[in-house]
C-alpha cells in the first residue's frame, strides 16, 4: 500500500518538497549534502487493488467514523472536475533527528477521467505535473527542464503506471483515489475514531483519525450536503520522530475549464530531457 500522502506517502509521500519527479538532469547536478544534514529517505510503500480486510479490532472502529469517510468518498466520485488549493507544511527528518517544516501551497484542476494539472510551489522546489489523457509532462520551470512520457487512457491508470516505472508519487494523489470503489479503503482500516466538531477557514467540519498501516491520518471533513475533506494531517510510524504531512484545502467543485486546460506549452528556452525510469 501506498500511504495516504504522497502524502496520503505522507504522499500520503514525498509530498512537496519530497515529490520527486527524478529528472534526469536534475539527478546529474545533485550534490550530496553533508552527513550533519542529509535529510532521511521517506519511505515508499506500494499501493494494490482491493486489498485484503485488515484483523483489525472491531472495538477500535467507530462505524460513524467509516460511514462518514465512505460518504465523502462517494461524493467525490460525483465531482466530473475540481479545483483545488492547498496549503500544506511536510516535516523533513535530519540523520541526527531534527525535524525541518517546508512550507508550501500546491493547486489541482482535475477532469475527470482523463486529465489533471497539479502545481506545486515551496520555497526548494517548484514542479508542474500535466495530464491530457495521452500523455505525462513533469516540468520544472525554474530550472528549465521538463520530460514528457505516453500515458494510459485515465488518470487511475496514469498514477499506477508513474509510480511503476519512474517511481513518482503525486501530491495528495488519494484525493482521485478515495472516490474508487475497487481500492476498498475501509478494509485498510485499522483504527477509526470521531474526534468532533471543528472549523477549518470558517468551514464547520467534522474531524476524524484513522490508522493504517505504518500511517495515522486524521481527516476534516465539511459538514453539509457537500462532504468535502478541508484538512489532512498524517504521521509516518515507521519513522521514530514521527513527521507529519499538513494539507489545508480549499475547493471550486464548478470550475471553468478552457480548451487548452490541460495542454502543455513549454517556455521557448525550455529543454526537453528524458524521465528517469527507477
Amino acid at each position: 500500500m501506498k500511504p495516504l500522502h504522497a502524502a496520503l506517502g505522507a504522499g500520503l509521500a514525498l509530498a512537496l518538497a519530497a515529490t520527486q519527479p527524478l529528472l534526469a538532469a536534475e539527478a546529474a547536478k545533485a550534490k550530496p549534502a553533508p552527513a550533519a544534514t542529509k535529510a532521511k529517505p521517506p519511505p515508499v510503500a506500494r499501493s494494490e487493488p482491493a486489498p485484503a480486510a485488515t484483523t483489525a479490532n472491531p472495538d477500535d472502529i467507530d462505524p460513524a467514523a467509516l460511514t462518514a469517510l465512505k460518504r465523502m468518498s462517494a461524493y467525490l466520485g460525483t465531482l466530473a472536475a475540481f479545483d483545488i488549493k492547498t496549503d500544506t507544511s511536510l516535516q523533513v527528518v535530519m540523520e541526527d533527528g531534527q525535524k525541518l517544516n517546508v512550507d508550501g501551497k500546491a493547486h489541482y484542476l482535475v477532469r475527470r477521467p482523463d486529465g489533471f494539472v497539479i502545481e506545486v510551489v515551496t520555497d526548494r522546489k517548484e514542479r508542474q505535473f500535466i495530464y491530457d489523457g495521452k500523455s505525462l509532462v513533469v516540468n520544472a520551470p525554474k530550472l528549465g527542464y521538463y520530460a514528457k512520457v505516453p500515458a494510459p487512457p485515465t488518470i487511475r491508470e496514469t498514477l499506477e503506471a508513474v509510480y511503476d516505472k519512474y517511481g513518482i508519487s503525486l501530491p495528495l494523489e488519494d484525493l482521485f483515489r478515495w472516490s474508487d470503489p475497487a481500492l476498498q479503503r475501509a478494509n485498510l482500516v485499522e483504527s477509526a475514531m470521531v474526534v468532533g466538531m471543528a472549523t477549518i477557514d470558517g468551514v464547520p467540519c467534522d474531524q476524524y483519525a484513522f490508522r493504517e498501516g505504518d500511517v495515522d491520518w486524521q481527516i476534516w471533513i465539511q459538514r453539509g450536503d457537500k462532504p468535502l475533506p478541508r484538512k489532512v494531517v498524517i504521521v509516518d510510524r515507521l519513522d521514530a520522530s514521527h513527521p507529519e504531512y499538513v494539507a489545508k484545502l480549499t475547493w471550486d467543485t464548478t470550475p471553468s475549464l478552457p480548451s487548452n486546460a490541460f495542454a502543455f506549452n513549454p517556455a521557448a528556452d525550455a529543454k526537453a530531457i528524458r524521465m528517469a525510469a527507477q
